[in-house]
């Protein structure tokens, strides 16, 4: 991922950690009103904390994201036991020259005819708001915080925990 420097401390973990998972969970809401969540590889967090991914207009998830433009990202890093959840609003969008920045080859077998493919489109997620969980680095330490939790009730050595917004 493409992540490019935040202002404020909170994004910049935010960042780091979305970076270390990569993979998004998408959750939209269908006309029904059900939820359904897709992967997306991220491609960019910009310097303003906008995330960035590569779409296809053809996909399911357009058509839900012009009728509700307020979506869930949901990205977990198992070896690590870090977890974020970023509530935001989503935008679909064809502009060449950022899709240009953000293309990589590993986009092309959804996308075999690159950048002048018509099915391709940018998603970007303004972030409202995001929440994190991050353990410590190693199993022992994490074992540790653990087994304290267990014996005092004391959370604080579990991990990070905190609630991060863009700056305006």
């Amino acid at each position: 991922m493409d992540r490019k420097s935040q202002s404020d401390p909170g994004m910049r973990k935010l960042a780091e950690l979305i970076d270390a998972a990569k993979i998004a969970m998408l959750t939209t809401e269908e006309p029904d009103g059900s939820l359904r969540s897709r992967p997306l590889a991220t491609l960019q967090m910009d310097s303003e904390g906008h995330l960035w991914f590569f779409t296809a207009l053809s996909s399911g998830k357009v058509g839900e994201i012009d009728q509700h433009r307020k979506v869930n990202l949901s990205y977990a890093n198992l070896d690590k036991q870090d977890y974020v959840s970023v509530s935001g609003r989503a935008r679909l969008l064809r502009d060449r020259e950022k899709m240009q920045k953000l293309w990589t080859p590993w986009v092309k077998p959804w996308f075999p005819l690159g950048l002048d493919d018509p099915d391709l489109a940018l998603l970007e997620v303004t972030i409202d708001e995001a929440e994190f969980w991050d353990a410590p680095a190693s199993t022992m330490k994490r074992l540790l915080g653990l087994t304290r939790a267990l014996a005092t009730g004391d959370t604080a050595q579990l991990g990070e925990h905190a609630k991060v917004r863009p700056p305006q």
